[in-house]
């Protein structure tokens, strides 16, 4: 047995249930540890159930057994006298790590932030990750008819989405600051504009005011009108996966370093689509392996 240890968000939910649709097509037998990580009041909510997804979920004995945790006092005296016989593997580097897909048993813990763990599979991938009617059914009648009138205004027009991840991110500069600048956006603004002069851009942020000052500035600088900028907002934390839809029916994308607007740029499979990814991901690791072979690299400096 596999058991993949679940963490983050979304977006790094979303990447573990790849790998999971990964070894399963390899026969394997795997399971989720769903609670090691989720279980304090300040969790995020495992948000897959919105694609209408059910996974196997490992008890705490399997989870105990594959890592060495039972906690009589038998095992805790052979473990102190001969070491912890742990089958814990985590990612080497946060790059494609092929071992991840050798190992049984195993405890898998890591990010797998890499399209090459289930390039093979993307069709698998793709329908796995349709979203459920339950999205509809579980939210109030006010912001379904936001949604949708987004959604009609993405259908409807050259639309870009735009990711700008600020809140948590502000909080960690040594891993996130100095990558997504202001000079970023307008280098991907200005090469989307090259293109399809006509774009219309949707604006997703866990900062709705800041961005919506901000787009004064944009328009200004790029000399095009105010109603092309289009901040979405009404969504929440625990609603995000409506931004991840609206997101993914946008016909290009410019991604923050954000395993979510990554997945909302993926889940669009149009051919002609552009995608501009920054050049660097994180401050503390070099991820090579996160960027697909249709995106457009822009540095920080905005080139």
């Amino acid at each position: 047995m596999v058991i993949i240890r679940m963490t983050g968000g979304l977006g790094n939910q979303m990447f573990q249930y790849a790998l999971y649709l990964k070894l399963c097509s390899m026969g394997k037998e795997v399971k989720f540890d769903d609670f090691t990580e989720y279980e304090g009041r300040e969790a995020r909510p495992v948000m897959l159930w919105a694609f209408g997804i059910d996974y196997p979920k490992a008890t705490r004995e399997e989870l105990n057994r594959v890592t060495d945790g039972f906690l009589k006092l038998t095992h805790r005296i052979r473990r102190k006298l001969f070491g912890r016989k742990s089958l814990e593997y985590h990612e080497k580097d946060g790059n494609y790590d092929e071992q991840v897909l050798t190992k049984e048993p195993a405890y898998l813990t890591g990010y797998f932030q890499s399209e090459k763990y289930f390039v093979d599979i993307k069709g698998k991938v793709r329908a796995a990750f349709t979203f459920s009617e339950k999205i509809w059914s579980k939210t109030d009648e006010v912001v379904k008819k936001k949604v949708k009138m987004y959604l009609e205004r993405i259908r409807s027009c050259t639309s870009v989405s735009v990711h700008i991840r600020r809140g948590d991110y502000l909080e960690n500069e040594d891993v996130y600051g100095g990558i997504c600048t202001e000079e970023y956006y307008y280098g991907g603004l200005e090469k989307i504009l090259n293109v399809f002069p006509e774009a219309v851009f949707f604006l997703f942020s866990n900062d709705a005011a800041w961005v919506a000052e901000w787009v004064k500035d944009l328009s200004a600088k790029l000399e095009i009108s105010q109603e092309r900028f289009v901040v979405v907002e009404g969504t929440t934390e625990d609603t995000g996966y409506f931004d991840m839809l609206l997101m993914s029916k946008c016909k290009h994308h410019i991604l923050a370093n954000s395993s979510f607007s990554w997945w909302g740029a993926w889940l669009n499979d149009s051919k002609d689509k552009l995608v501009i990814a920054p050049s660097k991901w994180f401050n503390n690791q070099e991820l090579r392996d996160i960027y697909t072979e249709n995106m457009i690299r822009i540095s920080p400096e905005g080139e």
